[in-house]
């Protein structure tokens, strides 16, 4: 299977939903963060620094309960800060 390249728009994305989800996490460690949504820290660093742009679902799910944000929320959160 070939995978086509990523569109500056989902690079984008995937800045801001890192950029979100890192803002979350607050003063937890990455590790603290990591162990709780069943995740490698590296897995996280990656996705918080947008590495990842897109991640799979179940690990944005993960992440998202770990930090205490509901899917609702975060995609209204990584919507909002195009504007910003």
């Amino acid at each position: 299977m070939v995978r086509l390249p990523l569109s500056a728009a989902d690079l984008d994305r995937g800045r801001r939903l890192g950029a979100v989800l890192r803002d979350a996490r607050g003063r937890r460690t990455m590790l603290e963060v990591a162990l709780v949504a069943g995740v490698s820290p590296e897995t996280l660093r990656k996705v918080e620094s947008g590495r990842i742009a897109t991640p799979s679902f179940q690990t944005v799910a993960a992440i998202a309960d770990a930090v205490g944000l509901s899917l609702d929320r975060l995609w209204a959160e990584v919507e909002a800060s195009t504007v910003a």
